[in-house]
């Protein structure tokens, strides 16, 4: 391991026992904002300090095997105990490289999940119903709960857009990695002659900012219409002007949310969608501008991202962005979707690990 991390770990195991001394201090145990965030800090840095232990230990074994190499009745066994040691130590730093890696702050929180047919036609809103079956099933096996914000269905089924809320802890990090193209290939079923067609939807997974960051956007920006709300909803819903459309005027984003019977509560819910989706355009800006980032395997939910191709008489999904292909199809639509959420996460943090050396090497 580089003397660069190691520094790093030894002063990041330093502040942990600083801390440890800190929360014993009587003046800290009744100053309850202090003590809160203190603890929090602690709670982050202790399996990282145990891990570190766990490193220097190992190192003090692989030094103690090295010297009895020196011993001609000892060398075999040596040999046996370096290599099971340098496979300890081979997971232990890899263990600690990750505990380094960058936290997103928003991997937290909950996430808006914009779902939104593309080319395809009906056949297209009829697979956007699909893919907000299978997130919701995902949804289910994580108990997290899913929020209907707004819905536009299609004529044969499914969905032309619909915008959903899922809440509940890590569902943004767990499902960031959605965002992008989703192409279907299959025979529809208005088709006659068993012809297979391709149809595409588009993703888009934001967090949910904290009310905190939401207050920035100035009222003053806005264009606020209300209408009547269409579609299932009941008596009151369907006849009166409880519907509400934002747009936001420096960036053109469009919001509306019908879901509620009250306009103030759709109100509320649009202006929460807003300001995940002018989030999410800065971060994409950003992203684009920063030299560091080899490969976007975080998809924009542009219409020109094609990252997941569903094909079903084969049985297949591709993930092209790391050039995953399992033959699992049946699995995923009924929510298994950990077979493809596991391999991109492990594929981006390599690629953070990747950058981190880089950084470390100049």
């Amino acid at each position: 391991m580089k003397l660069s991390i190691i520094s790093k770990l030894e002063s990041l195991q330093e502040r942990h026992i600083e801390l440890e001394t800190m929360l014993s201090d009587s003046s800290v145990i009744f100053n309850q904002e202090r003590f809160r965030i203190l603890s929090r800090e602690y709670s982050q840095l202790i399996t990282i300090s145990q891990y570190f232990d766990k490193w220097k230990k190992n190192q003090e074994d692989i030094k103690n095997s090295r010297d009895m190499m020196n011993d001609d009745e000892m060398r075999d066994i040596a040999q046996e105990e370096l290599k099971a040691l340098y496979k300890i130590n081979n997971y232990l730093e890899k263990k600690l490289h990750l505990f380094l890696l960058p936290k997103n702050q928003d991997d937290q929180h909950n996430c808006y999940l914009e779902i939104r047919a593309g080319t395809g036609g009906n056949e297209a809103a009829i697979f956007a119903g699909d893919l907000f079956r299978m997130y919701s099933r995902y949804a289910d096996s994580q108990c997290w709960k899913v929020e209907i914000m707004n819905a536009h269905e299609g004529e044969s089924g499914g969905y032309k857009e619909i915008i959903t809320k899922v809440i509940g802890k890590g569902a943004y990090g767990r499902l960031k990695f959605e965002s992008g193209g989703h192409r279907v290939q299959r025979v529809p079923d208005t088709e006659s002659q068993g012809r297979i067609h391709t149809s595409s939807c588009t993703i888009a997974v934001m967090p949910e900012l904290p009310e905190i960051e939401r207050s920035v956007i100035n009222i003053n920006q806005l264009k606020i219409d209300t209408f009547r709300s269409s579609g299932a909803g009941g008596q009151h819903v369907n006849t009166t002007d409880s519907a509400i459309r934002i747009t936001h005027l420096p960036t053109g984003i469009v919001v509306e949310c019908q879901d509620e019977r009250s306009q103030h509560k759709n109100k509320a819910k649009a202006l929460s969608v807003l300001a995940a989706r002018i989030h999410n355009a800065e971060k994409i800006r950003c992203q684009q501008t920063t030299a560091l980032t080899r490969r976007n395997l975080l998809g924009s939910g542009d219409r020109s991202d094609r990252h997941r191709t569903y094909n079903f008489p084969q049985g297949r999904i591709t993930d092209h962005r790391i050039q995953l292909t399992i033959y699992r199809l049946e699995e995923v639509m009924e929510g298994k979707l950990d077979v493809l959420i596991k391999p991109i996460t492990q594929e981006y943090q390599a690629d953070q690990l990747a950058a981190l050396s880089a950084e470390q090497d100049e």
